[in-house]
């Protein structure tokens, strides 16, 4: 039986696609996941609550294994919370697994809103997910390097050459961050499902500036 999830009012969502070079109308701590492999950062560097951070670990952990043990083996499916926002990417075998893996997570206590990005179609080859977790890489290496960014601002996915973005951001810091990962090599689309802030907000929550390192 599916338990209807608690409901939570969620800030203004910035939520947009993005192509490499183009904006559609509509179609990271740097915690970044390729393929299932996850790079994380200190807590503290986190724009979340400790709470909150705690909250989306359990709301991973409570789907993924709702999918394990309702769906097996049989899809590649993975699970990124972010203040209680729930990102589904991957690849299932159908419509029915597809619209089954939403109601899933639905389902799990505290989850506020869902965004099903899962394709259905064959999982990807170790190829595919060899070149995502190179463009991961590439990407940390960029937002890393821009002086006019916070790492920690951003929770990113990648799957299939598509980059998700979630975090508490303002407008100024959303537009630019697209601007770094879209001229990344092996990016084909950013999806950006933000939470937006204000500049204001932003001086009472961001911690200290990050130290950027300079190459030799």
């Amino acid at each position: 039986m599916i338990k209807t999830p608690t409901s939570f009012t969620l800030r203004p969502l910035l939520l947009a696609a993005v192509l490499a070079g183009s904006l559609l109308p509509l179609s990271g701590c740097f915690p970044l996941a390729a393929g299932g492999a996850l790079m994380t950062g200190l807590v503290s560097a986190d724009r979340r609550s400790a709470g909150a951070q705690l909250e989306d670990q359990n709301i991973e952990i409570k789907a993924n294994n709702q999918l394990r043990l309702n769906m097996g083996e049989r899809a590649h499916i993975n699970i990124t919370s972010y203040n209680r926002q729930v990102l589904i990417t991957g690849e299932v075998p159908s419509a029915q697994d597809q619209a089954l893996a939403a109601q899933l997570v639905k389902s799990v206590d505290n989850v506020a809103t869902v965004l099903n990005e899962l394709a259905v179609m064959g999982n990807t080859t170790l190829t595919e997910r060899s070149n995502d977790v190179i463009t991961a890489g590439r990407i940390k290496a960029a937002i890393f390097d821009a002086q006019d960014l916070t790492s920690s601002a951003f929770k990113i996915t990648i799957e299939r050459g598509v980059v998700y973005l979630l975090g508490r951001v303002t407008p100024r810091e959303a537009k630019r961050v697209t601007e770094v990962i879209t001229a990344v090599p092996g990016v084909r689309k950013v999806v950006r499902a933000l939470e937006v802030i204000t500049e204001e907000e932003l001086a009472r929550i961001a911690p200290p500036a990050e130290p950027k390192k300079t190459k030799p």
